[in-house]
């Protein structure tokens, strides 16, 4: 699971629904996202750290980035 991406998204108060809507996406696609069965097309990594208000390159980066920016997410 993209525990990260859970976590932005709880610090932002929304559900699941409430980011595909907002990302255009259908909840089940996030959903995929968000437990790392699936990987976003840039557009909508854009669209998704739009909505969540991070950095969307984050998708693409690897797994020790991933871990630094977990680590900032949480201060």
């Amino acid at each position: 699971m993209r525990k990260w991406l859970v976590e932005i998204r709880d610090k932002n108060n929304l559900t699941q629904n409430d980011v595909a809507v907002a990302s255009e996406i259908d909840r089940a696609y996030y959903n995929m996202i968000e437990n790392g069965k699936r990987r976003p097309s840039p557009e909508v990594a854009q669209r998704i750290g739009s909505t969540l208000k991070f950095d969307w390159t984050i998708f693409f980066t690897n797994e020790s980035n991933v871990l630094t920016h977990e680590k900032e997410v949480a201060k």
